[in-house]
């Protein structure tokens, strides 16, 4: 008999990032970037998080929700797309079962009323609204493995030169602003796209941000009010 196991959210995150186009490749690679894990009903209890202000990061398990297929082979990003290798190889969406790991910081755990204990964690590369499955503390002598190879994620990308007038940043706090810039500067692109004159598009915190990228210098074009608002 095939075992079978049934996961319920015990939250979901809210941040930023609403779409899959300008999410950071890993989290951590933009530290600025700050959202909230909303508890659902049956896990808002305080007794849940008893002893957890002892923790500065913590893991979070959640699920690749606009993913529903799985490939043996999948094309990493930082391969360029050209080459493929083996799904249990990569971080690549495209898993059997559809579960991510993610380092995030924890900043803040306060009362959020009727919706209970929030959480509030910095450095996450999730969509807002992911749903979140389970939560356990990061434990450095355990976790942290400084001598491991990292087979061909040798290391992030050189972050690329980013460009904006200050009047269009009027409408972010200097979290915010410091987080966009940030986005921008690991190269939202996919990776086969080079084409200096395509205006790219993406949702930052209710604002639709418009960009193109020519060479190594990420120049913002427009920033206005998200439609969906």
């Amino acid at each position: 008999m095939e075992d079978q196991l049934t996961l319920s959210p015990v939250a979901y995150y809210e941040g930023p990032l609403t779409e899959k186009f300008g999410l950071p490749r890993q989290s951590g690679l933009v530290p600025e970037i700050e959202g909230t894990l909303v508890f659902t009903p049956p896990y808002r209890m305080r007794e849940a998080f008893r002893g957890m202000e002892g923790f500065s990061h913590l893991w979070l398990i959640w699920g690749f929700s606009k993913n529903h297929t799985w490939s043996p082979t999948v094309r990493p990003p930082r391969l360029g797309g050209n080459e493929r290798l083996g799904v249990f190889a990569t971080r690549a969406p495209f898993r059997p079962n559809p579960l991510g790991l993610s380092l995030v910081e924890l900043v803040e755990i306060k009362d959020g009323g009727v919706k209970g204990i929030l959480l509030v964690v910095r450095g996450a590369d999730l969509m807002s609204g992911t749903p979140i499955y389970d939560i356990k503390p990061y434990i450095p002598y355990a976790d942290a493995r400084p001598q491991a190879r990292s087979g061909f994620a040798t290391g992030p990308d050189a972050e690329l030169c980013v460009k904006c007038d200050e009047a269009l940043l009027a409408p972010f706090t200097p979290t915010q602003r410091q987080a966009l810039k940030k986005v921008l500067a690991q190269d939202p692109r996919p990776h086969y796209q080079h084409d200096a004159q395509r205006i790219y598009g993406m949702s930052f915190a209710g604002f639709d941000v418009h960009f193109r990228i020519d060479d190594r210098t990420v120049l913002v074009t427009d920033i206005r009010k998200g439609s969906s608002d």
